[in-house]
């Protein structure tokens, strides 16, 4: 296992991460979860990443307890606040009163005494950032979290939350966890430099893009049975993908991971970690061969020619934009 920093700060973590969206508590057995999970952490992997909004709880209960019979100080436990939890304006949102209910029902559910990484799930312009970083702030302080990030902000987002708390003397900003792999790019405009500038990490996820860099879907009406694609209710991002100009590309970039006697899914993988930027990619499995099958990325020394193989690839999707 290969190990990277968390932006500036001295958290030290797997550069490949398990996480739990669509996946744990939801569309996978528990025993499976457990298995999988065992397994990452028999590989060396350290990061846990879940969220509050992942089946309203199921998620965070799973991973809690399939967590809890290594040292709590083995691993790092990453969770996130933001999303609807209920039906009221109070259950939603990264207010004061949100992200202190939010944070103390996840330690329940995480059955924990803190999280090591709090993460608010996306911004909230309806809430004073101020108000949103003192939360976070009292947080650190009290004990309950250790660090705190956010998911999917945008540079100026990022800067003015780091320029907040600075002034004041807070503890910054460690990490920003973005969708981004080989379809989706847009971080590379401004979030990354901004970030690298700023010390923050990226946590990245979605890097297999929901399963089309595993290379399995091969044309957009012939999906294969049991897929994610076929699943109501966990499909509903994956099916912007399903064109056949991304197929095709995918498909050109399977033939060159099996020249080099790689899979695809570890291309892909290997591609997203040759940014610095990044400090950990997020793989979600539902299976445990799949984890092995992931891992085998770190075995791929990136070059600038290999970069070049793939933009040439990739460069007849310029402008695509999938709903993710």
């Amino acid at each position: 296992m290969e190990y990277r920093r968390l932006g500036n700060s001295g958290l030290e973590i797997s550069a490949i991460g398990l996480g739990s969206w669509l996946t744990y508590g939801t569309q996978t057995e528990e025993e499976t979860a457990r298995v999988c999970i065992a397994r990452a952490y028999d590989h060396g992997v350290t990061f846990f990443d879940t969220a509050n909004a992942y089946g309203r709880g199921r998620a965070e209960e799973v991973v809690g307890r399939a967590l809890g019979v290594y040292a709590r100080d083995s691993y790092v436990l990453a969770t996130k606040v933001y999303f609807p939890m209920g039906d009221r304006p109070t259950q939603r949102g990264l207010s004061r009163k949100h992200i202190m209910d939010q944070c103390d029902a996840s330690l329940r559910r995480l059955q924990t005494d803190y999280i090591d990484l709090y993460q608010c799930h996306r911004y909230d312009p309806e809430t004073p950032l101020e108000e949103v970083l003192r939360a976070l702030e009292d947080l650190v302080r009290w004990g309950k979290i250790r660090y705190a990030g956010v998911s999917e902000w945008s540079a100026a987002q990022l800067e003015e939350a780091v320029r907040c708390q600075r002034q004041r003397g807070w503890d910054r900003l460690i990490s920003n966890q973005p969708i981004y792999n080989m379809l989706v790019r847009y971080v590379e405009e401004a979030v990354l430099p901004v970030s690298h500038q700023l010390g923050i990490g990226q946590v990245v996820f979605s890097p297999l893009a929901q399963g089309i860099l595993t290379g399995k879907y091969t044309e957009p009406h012939a999906l294969p049975p049991g897929s994610r694609a076929t699943q109501e209710g966990a499909n509903q991002w994956i099916k912007s993908y399903l064109v056949p100009e991304v197929l095709e590309a995918v498909g050109r970039l399977r033939t060159m991971a099996e020249r080099n006697g790689w899979t695809l899914p570890a291309l892909a993988l290997a591609w997203v970690l040759r940014r610095q930027e990044v400090s950990t990619v997020i793989i979600g499995a539902s299976r445990p061969e799949q984890i092995d099958q992931n891992l085998s990325a770190l075995d791929i020394s990136w070059s600038p020619e290999l970069t070049g193989q793939v933009d040439e690839i990739l460069r007849p999707l310029a402008g695509f934009k999938p709903i993710w």
